[in-house]
């Protein structure tokens, strides 16, 4: 869950800025330690986002820490309620090795491992890991996963995309961890993770990312276009949210 961006805080010139680059560093919130990485950018507003990984902020190249860290005091109790939500949670965290199962497309199938040169490949029902000693199974197993999904989502970007009355742009996988896809005239990005969920899943998310060729926003023409494509997205968009927290993280 993402907590809605905030505006700058005002810089101080009396403080050089934060380093300007990915940094683990904690505070206190209340009587509890907090651990939080941040990633700086160049963007004009702190946001805060909490997820398996813990509090994540992101700010302005420019801005220091002092102010980053009273933008999270002020918002303390909406993070701590956050990590504390993910605590209770069952564990997403899925490590690779042989035998486990993978959800792809909403059902199971089964990974084995053997001795190989890092390759991988598709059965009926199994991911077949060819590895080399020492080899990082996890980085295998994504990518796979990831090849699977850039060929089905090609797919049916072509199938809905016969519906749209603009040209279709290339297609690029994304691995964000809040966002499954979005699409502008020059590109299409999708989560690769959808490939988790049930096909009828990724159609809506396939057919919402078109809809933003013809409106580049959420309007009543946007969700009107994305009903032409996919007439039972309110039923998906609702079982999308509910299934989020089902998908393994490798």
């Amino acid at each position: 869950m993402r907590l809605p961006l905030f505006d700058q805080l005002p810089l101080f010139r009396s403080e050089p800025p934060a380093a300007q680059m990915d940094k683990s560093r904690n505070l206190i919130l209340g009587n509890r330690l907090v651990s939080y990485t941040l990633r700086q950018a160049a963007r004009r507003r702190l946001a805060l986002s909490i997820d398996e990984r813990g509090l994540r902020v992101a700010a302005p190249r420019s801005i220091t820490i002092t102010q980053i860290e009273n933008f999270i005091r002020e918002n303390d109790q909406w993070v701590l309620n956050k990590l504390d939500e993910y605590a209770s949670r069952a564990p997403r965290q899925l490590p690779i090795r042989h035998g486990q199962r993978l959800p792809i497309l909403g059902a199971g199938v089964e990974v084995r491992v053997t001795t190989g040169a890092n390759r991988s490949r598709w059965e009926e029902g199994t991911l077949t890991i060819e590895a080399r000693d020492n080899a990082d199974l996890d980085a295998l197993a994504r990518k796979a996963l990831q090849r699977r999904a850039h060929a089905l989502f090609l797919q049916r970007i072509e199938h809905y995309g016969q519906g749209v009355s603009r040209p279709i742009p290339p297609l690029a996988l994304s691995s964000a961890r809040t966002r499954w896809g979005s699409c502008s005239s020059t590109g299409i990005r999708l989560n690769w993770r959808l490939i988790h969920l049930p096909l009828h899943l990724i159609d809506y998310v396939v057919a919402h990312e078109l809809a933003h060729l013809e409106q580049m926003n959420h309007s009543p023409r946007f969700w009107a276009v994305v009903e032409r494509l996919y007439p039972d997205y309110k039923g998906a968009r609702a079982e999308l949210k509910r299934r989020t927290s089902e998908i393994p993280i490798i």
